[in-house]
């Protein structure tokens, strides 16, 4: 199910491939991925995919991961 094309690892996506990238990672988790699974599946870290959601103006869903204890 890998909708994404593949990135070279420690490569930069910049130009109209960030921006097709972002778009379709942004169609995915509004439709309910995970940005852990988005991730996984467009084989990025998971900080790269949060910042390209957040340059594609999503509006993010509260973690449902346990808050850690001080």
């Amino acid at each position: 199910m890998n909708r994404f094309p593949p990135i070279v690892p420690r490569r930069r996506v910049s130009g109209t491939e960030r921006v097709q990238l972002a778009a379709d990672l942004r169609e995915q988790y509004e439709a309910g991925a995970s940005i852990r699974a988005l991730a996984r599946s467009a084989d990025l870290s998971y900080g790269c995919v949060h910042k390209l959601l957040t340059e594609s103006g999503v509006s993010f869903r509260p973690s449902t991961r346990p808050q850690r204890s001080p």
